[in-house]
């Protein structure tokens, strides 16, 4: 049994190679604690039936992730999980805009910054209604020294000007927050799930084609003004989304 003559179900036709989806999988379960530390992974043969995959393929993607220290080969042996292998330490998405603002007050990450213009901005009708001009910054969130998020921020021009210094160098929704000036009526939301493209790739030190979470905010004055608007990628295996369904 060849990789080309059967295409199991756990692998999609994108051109990634399939060594490197099946390294995302055996990750994926060892994240979750599937296979804890210190285990010894199922042999080659045993990987190789359960994905219908070659032994090359199955070779391949144990000696990517050898590379990253998340297992160690033993010849003769097996293959274990090591035990100070890096564990994730998730942010969560928040649902609301006060509990977004408490969650940057608290938890400072190091930003980097890739782009400070004033480009346009792309709006829908159900956005709102455009300010004269908006400052374009963008940026990459670091946290433990994990590139979590890349982040590009459209803010009304006249409000970046009120705290032009503090925008350019702390997290903007807590300062934008502490305004006495601004004012924000209306904040929306979405999350959409994607892969890594090859800039967000690039950016997040992420594999092409890896889970990403796209979240997009919108704020508004209570004239109807977009005041803010940013579009947020952030890394898949760095995200957690919790809603109480009884609120």
């Amino acid at each position: 049994m060849t990789d080309q003559t059967k295409k199991p179900k756990f692998f999609d036709s994108s051109p990634i190679p399939l060594y490197v989806q099946l390294a995302d999988i055996i990750r994926y379960r060892i994240e979750r604690q599937l296979w804890p530390e210190g285990t010894m992974l199922p042999t080659i043969d045993t990987l190789m039936d359960e994905f219908s995959v070659s032994r090359v393929t199955v070779r391949h993607a144990m000696q990517l992730l050898s590379s990253s220290g998340l297992i160690e080969i033993q010849r003769g042996v097996g293959t274990f999980v090591l035990k100070n292998h890096t564990r994730r330490n998730p942010v969560k998405v928040e649902t609301t805009l006060d509990g977004l603002i408490e969650a940057y007050r608290n938890d400072k990450p190091l930003l980097t910054y890739i782009s400070d213009s004033s480009e346009p901005l792309c709006l829908t009708e159900d956005d709102g209604i455009p300010a004269p001009s908006y400052q374009h910054l963008r940026r990459v969130h670091t946290r433990d020294d994990v590139k979590y998020c890349v982040i590009s921020i459209y803010l009304d021009e006249r409000i970046f000007k009120m705290a032009e210094e503090r925008f350019r160098t702390e997290v903007i929704l807590p300062v934008l927050a502490s305004l006495d000036d601004v004012t924000v009526a209306n904040a929306k939301q979405s999350i959409t799930i994607s892969k890594a493209d090859l800039e967000t790739s690039r950016l997040l030190d992420l594999p092409l084609g890896d889970p990403v979470a796209h979240v997009r905010r919108v704020l508004t004055a209570s004239d109807g003004t977009i005041i803010y608007v940013a579009g947020v990628t952030y890394r898949g295996d760095y995200i957690h989304l919790e809603m109480d369904l009884k609120k």
